[in-house]
Order: C-alpha cells, then structure tokens, then sequence
C-alpha cells in the first residue's frame, strides 16, 4: 500500500448516561454508517470498562470499540470528527471517545 493511512478508534457506550441500555440496534446503525462510508470496519461487542470524572463524580462506563482504517486525509478526518458530533448527540452522551494514529499495513 502506498498511501498513508489512518486508524480510528471510537468508544461507544452500551448505556445512557441516566443508565437505560443503548438499542443493539443502534450501535448497528452507528457500525453501518461506518460501513458504508468507508467499506469496512472492526467491532468489539465485548464490553470495555471506562472510568471517568465529571464534576466529582466518578463515572463507570460499559462501552464498545469501533475501528476503521482509512486513508489519511483532511476529508477523512472531518467525516470522522462529524461521525463522532452526530452519534454523542444519538448516544445522549457529554462526550465520546475518538482517537486516531497513523499506521502501517504490511
């Protein structure tokens, strides 16, 4: 591969933050808009444990793990930054996680 790529990772939660459980159905859409966007994506339904502090508060989090590799460009990037807008409003949440390196494929 020639190009530069870039990987994603997003945290999602499998519940709200009152603490009703997030619809399997929905973190489906939130896989598939992915999908459709770049082609493929990874998911890990096993459940990742976060831990968080707001306003005092420690928080605990059930969460799961979208990953897609994509070229690295601005356009890119921006969906992803937009992607992650979108579904912390969808998710009722006051943030979420979005990280990104480069990487190399062999």
């Amino acid at each position: 591969m020639n190009s530069r790529l870039r990987r994603f990772e997003i945290l999602l939660p499998r519940r709200f933050n009152d603490g009703r459980d997030v619809p399997l159905e929905r973190l489906g859409i939130a896989l598939d808009e992915i999908v459709d966007r770049f082609g493929a994506a990874s998911f890990e339904p096993t459940a990742i444990q976060g831990f968080w502090r707001h306003e005092g508060i420690v928080y605990s989090d059930s969460l799961t793990k979208l990953v897609v590799d994509v070229e690295d460009t601005d356009e890119n990037r921006q969906w992803m930054r937009d992607y992650k807008a979108r579904w912390k409003e969808k998710l009722e949440q006051l943030d979420l996680w979005l990280i990104s390196h480069e990487i190399d494929v062999e």
